[in-house]
């Protein structure tokens, strides 16, 4: 009887250490590791961007833009070796702002859970000048002209500076330069651009770029005058401007040449036939062929993108 007490009270405790064993590994497969989100930075329509998960263990990554899965980074590997990193090669649908998501799947499963990355916010990147329809480039940017005094003075050197910073009373002027790689990159001039304007909110007439040379180079200016007297622009804050040019078409250019074509040979009028086949014969012709192409007349725009700091800024009179 004693022998048996004893058996039953071993079996008990095996059973006891099983069961102590088993909430132990439950309890380390409800172990979480982490994942972290970085990269991410693309341009829209022209570069694609890298999405790096770094996790604290080795398993796969689904990756996510805007809560829709990334084609292609559904179950993107990490590394087998510390750093555990996953890549995805992601190409943005849109300009502007969107949320990053990750989800997190553990190669051990028994000892690690599932894991959710913190949201990760990117902005895509807008190219700052855009083309439309046709590929023409536009540089433009802003200057305080030279001439003022006083308070109105340009704060470093004498006027005619690269600046986005200007005073009421200032006369902020417009400088452009450009290329269309339609015309093989030919340089923007009055030889290949119908009109060239500069459109500003509050400004009831275009601003009418005109080209010259200015100290040895030659672009396209055009001057916005404030002030506080009618008729000049003084509205405060950033100042909204597009810049347009409309090119002009270039016709094709053609020549006359001689050709040679096989034609029936006819006798009163009819087909001369030999061996039950018509009877062909070569006879030269003029024709017109094209030695460069017609260009359409295109339509280029720049709008600034830049961070508003960065943009033309209208500022009150500083206090004395």
């Amino acid at each position: 009887m004693k022998r048996i007490m004893s058996g039953i009270a071993v079996g008990a405790m095996v059973l006891g250490s099983i069961a102590a064993f088993g909430v132990t590994t439950a309890s380390a497969a409800t172990t979480t590791p982490t994942v972290v989100l970085s990269g991410g930075s693309a341009v829209f329509g022209i570069s694609p961007g890298t999405i790096t998960a770094t996790a604290s263990v080795a398993g796969a990554v689904s990756f996510t833009a805007g809560g829709v899965a990334i084609t292609g980074c559904t179950a993107a590997p990490t590394a087998t070796v510390t750093p555990f990193i996953a890549l995805c090669t992601w190409t943005p649908s849109a300009a502007g702002p969107i949320a990053l998501g990750a989800t997190f799947t553990p190669t051990d499963t028994t000892d690690f859970g599932p894991a959710t990355a913190a949201t990760f916010n990117v902005i895509v990147g807008s190219p700052v000048q855009g083309t439309t329809p046709n590929p023409i480039s536009l540089y433009v940017d802003t200057i305080v002209a030279s001439g003022s005094t006083g308070v109105l003075a340009p704060e470093f050197g004498a006027g005619c500076e690269i600046t986005s910073e200007f005073i009421v009373g200032q006369t902020i002027v417009f400088r452009v330069y450009g290329n269309d790689s339609a015309l093989g990159g030919a340089v923007l001039t009055p030889l290949n651009v119908s009109t060239a304007t500069v459109t500003i909110p509050g400004v009831a007439t275009p601003l009418a770029l005109a080209y010259g040379n200015h100290g040895g180079a030659a672009f396209w200016t055009a001057p916005l005058k404030t002030g506080t007297t009618t008729g000049l622009y003084d509205t405060l804050g950033i100042i909204s401007y597009k810049v347009t040019f409309n090119t002009i078409a270039v016709p094709a250019v053609t020549k006359k040449v001689t050709a040679t074509k096989l034609v029936p040979l006819l006798r009163n009028g009819k087909h001369v036939i030999k061996n039950h086949k018509v009877v062909m014969h070569r006879v030269s012709y003029t024709k017109t062929v094209v030695v460069t192409p017609a260009v359409a007349g295109g339509v280029g725009s720049f709008t600034s993108n830049f961070n508003p700091l960065s943009q033309p800024t209208l500022n009150a009179v500083p206090a004395a």
